[in-house]
């Protein structure tokens, strides 16, 4: 994984958005501004048209162009925002993100066309997107398993690495917790409210004394990747940084830098229940570290040492295996007690960012930059069982559903699929929208699926909600 300094995380970050510019100068002659209202402040600055008054950063668009179009914005009141959109809006005939594709010069399915052959996909490894069709699972797109249900465009999601996309994570089926430029948020699907959990943007030390804390704390975090497990929040940054909080007291009670490598960005935080039943939390880093932290005591309990830069590590079901996957196409089966690697995972061909447990606990998934998705069985590990592709970029974020009866691939951009593990991952679902995706998360008890959108004009929060049958009502009349 590259690293990433100052100024520069926002500008990688944005790479992708660029292009949605171009959209709305060349593919919508005005807009419509029914279903937007006031209070733009909640945008932190961004307006309707999502451009800002510096347009110099967008390098590949003629200037005239751009300020013509915001001209002609200018001619009306722009202080608005998108309304949130529900599933009776979207029943009506609204886009799901509110994109006025009436407006637009092409269809929605013309624009899609052209995003798929125009989005260039982030890649260490040349042409490794190239991977073989023949290798790869055909599967019916006909699945129907979560309903849309709400569009919370007042939620702003973002991410600070554009190879770290796990910045969402639901608790229950009406909360979840994201990451909103410096701050650490809470949305309510019940009430429809957002509450700052965390300001970053500032200084944060810890208000509880524990042996291995950084007791200065830090200023000016950029978050890298966050986890939220019943009370206990635990967010990683682009140097290193560990910040822990319990949600329900106030301050933050743990910080750590465990780190100070040139290359420490913390990838990927994941709380779990070990082998002995106590609760810990595993941090990957980029410095090629998995680090075990004890969350009673806040001590670091294991340090692994990988040949490679990791980026992901999911602990399974019963705590005693670890998936590792990092800067390197293989990845590595590791014994979570000793750190002694197991079995290496052949196949990928470039560097992997996501991997989980299916619940059962003897399968598990890999994602990788060379957007397939690969299923693995312990049992067999000389090669994958299958392999599932994706439409456009990477595969950055994967998760099961805690009855493992669905798994979640989520691209960089545009797709989130949702596969049917029942049939063999032969049946999916596919969300399709315009953004690039800053995490995926099902909720514990499966009903609900929240997907968080970074795009300038429409980024937003998605939720979705799980279908049931419940036809055997019908068959009691």
């Amino acid at each position: 994984m590259f690293h990433q300094q100052g100024d520069d995380v926002d500008y990688v970050a944005d790479e992708h958005e660029m292009e949605e510019l171009d959209v709305f100068i060349d593919e919508f002659q005005d807009i419509d501004l029914d279903g937007f209202d006031s209070d733009v402040n909640e945008r932190q600055g961004i307006d309707l048209d999502g451009f800002g008054s510096d347009v110099d950063e967008f390098l590949d668009v003629e200037l005239s162009d751009v300020e013509s179009y915001i001209d002609e914005l200018q001619e009306t009141d722009m202080n608005y925002r998108m309304k949130d959109i529900s599933a009776v809006d979207v029943r009506n005939g609204r886009d799901i993100q509110g994109i006025p594709w009436e407006r637009a010069i092409v269809t929605r399915e013309i624009r899609r066309q052209r995003r798929l052959q125009e989005y260039q996909n982030y890649e260490n490894i040349p042409q490794s997107d190239e991977t073989s069709e023949k290798e790869c699972k055909t599967t019916k797109k006909d699945g129907l398993y979560y309903d849309f249900r709400y569009n919370a465009s007042s939620v702003i999601p973002t991410f600070s690495h554009t190879q770290l996309r796990n910045m969402i994570s639901a608790t229950s089926k009406h909360d979840v917790y994201l990451l909103s430029h410096f701050s650490l948020m809470h949305w309510s699907s019940l009430t429809c409210v957002k509450t700052d959990i965390l300001d970053l943007s500032g200084h944060v030390a810890p208000c509880e004394k524990h042996p291995e804390s950084h007791s200065e704390g830090f200023t000016h975090t950029e978050v890298s990747t966050l986890a939220v497990n019943d009370k206990l929040l635990v967010a990683g940054g682009l140097q290193g940084e560990l910040i822990v909080k319990y949600l329900d007291k106030p301050g933050v009670c743990f910080c750590s830098q465990p780190t100070y490598d040139d290359d420490a960005i913390t990838t990927a935080i994941e709380i779990k229940n070990t082998a002995s039943g106590a609760l810990h939390f595993f941090a990957s880093n980029n410095d090629c570290g998995v680090r075990d932290f004890d969350m009673e005591t806040f001590q670091l309990f294991n340090h692994f040492h990988l040949p490679w830069p990791v980026n992901h590590t999911s602990v399974s079901p019963d705590g005693r295996l670890l998936i590792v996957v990092g800067d390197d196409p293989e990845g590595m089966l590791v014994d979570s007690r000793n750190g002694m690697a197991l079995s290496p995972l052949p196949g990928h061909v470039d560097y992997s960012f996501a991997s989980a447990w299916h619940p059962d606990g003897r399968t598990f998934a890999t994602g990788n930059q060379d957007k397939t998705c690969r299923i693995w069985d312990c049992r067999n590990l000389s090669k994958s069982v299958t392999v599932l592709k994706g439409n456009l970029g990477a595969i950055r974020s994967i998760s099961y559903t805690s009855d493992g009866r669905f798994m979640s691939m989520a691209e960089s951009a545009d797709f989130v699929h949702v596969l049917d593990v029942k049939s063999g991952y032969e049946v999916e679902q596919e969300i399709d929208f315009f953004g690039e995706i800053s995490g995926v998360s099902f909720s514990p008890d499966t009903e609900s699926l929240f997907i968080g959108l970074r795009n300038r004009t429409f980024g937003s929060l998605l939720e979705f909600g799980r279908q049931h049958n419940y036809s055997y009502h019908d068959a009691m009349i």
